[in-house]
């Protein structure tokens, strides 16, 4: 079922990366969940899945996009201005939720490149995680830096929490001050990333979500299953959550 969505805010975090801000009236929806936006093109309907980047108590959807030149969808979005309508899926789905996570584990890892940040950012503007993990890692891989959405977000949160938010960037196309210059598999397997957030990943502490391009995902997976950790299955609790972004 589709419902009728106003674009509120906008925001251009570069030339073909943006998040727009819709208010809708879609039900109640979990931290980390995705909605589907979609037009009417050509007497069809073109609808594409988009990650909530913000909490569930907000008055309004906020999806992060990027326009893709020979997308069906993605130039239209990229269009809208504030005030302009898009029909949105009344209801979210998605299983990239804490909820999908098991209780074991004092330390949360998130993995995320590019636009896969976004239902990390939705969690982390909730009060689930800090209540429940003693620590919570972000590591989120752009290619340039101008890729960094939520940039500033993700800082203050840093802040927020010296002693239990620990973020690392990953730019592989270009130096950018404190940031892995390699892909986050290569410093997974490297054990850079723990070196460099003072966090060993054991199936013992750890719980590892996992979010992103499937190369990355696939990569990151074995390197975790040689660790010693398991995919989480709802029949076989682990300590690997995933959820690929095409």
């Amino acid at each position: 079922m589709w419902v009728d969505g106003e674009v509120i805010e906008r925001t251009d975090w570069c030339d073909n990366l943006f998040s727009l801000k819709i208010k809708a009236s879609i039900e109640p929806y979990i931290a980390g969940q995705f909605i589907k936006l979609s037009q009417i093109i050509n007497d069809k309907r073109i609808g594409r899945a988009y990650s909530i980047v913000n909490a569930p108590n907000s008055e309004y959807v906020e999806v992060l996009a990027v326009s893709v030149l020979d997308g069906l969808l993605s130039p239209n979005l990229h269009q809208l201005k504030v005030g302009d309508h898009i029909e949105v899926s009344s209801k979210a789905a998605g299983f990239m939720t804490l909820d999908e996570v098991p209780p074991q584990g004092k330390d949360l890892w998130l993995l995320a490149t590019g636009t896969a940040v976004g239902p990390f950012i939705s969690i982390l503007e909730t009060d689930e995680p800090w209540a429940r993990f003693e620590h919570i890692a972000l590591v989120y891989g752009v290619r340039e830096a101008k890729d960094l959405a939520y940039k500033e977000k993700l800082l203050a949160l840093e802040k927020r929490y010296p002693n239990q938010f620990k973020l690392l960037f990953s730019v592989t196309r270009e130096s950018y001050p404190d940031a892995l210059e390699t892909r986050i598999s290569t410093a997974l397997a490297s054990g850079e990333i723990e070196r460099r957030l003072e966090i060993n990943i054991t199936a013992e502490d750890s719980q590892v979500m996992l979010c992103g391009n499937p190369e990355m995902i696939k990569d990151a997976n074995n390197i975790l299953l040689e660790k010693g950790l398991s995919k989480n299955l709802r029949r076989a609790p682990g300590q690997i959550t995933i959820e690929k972004y095409w």
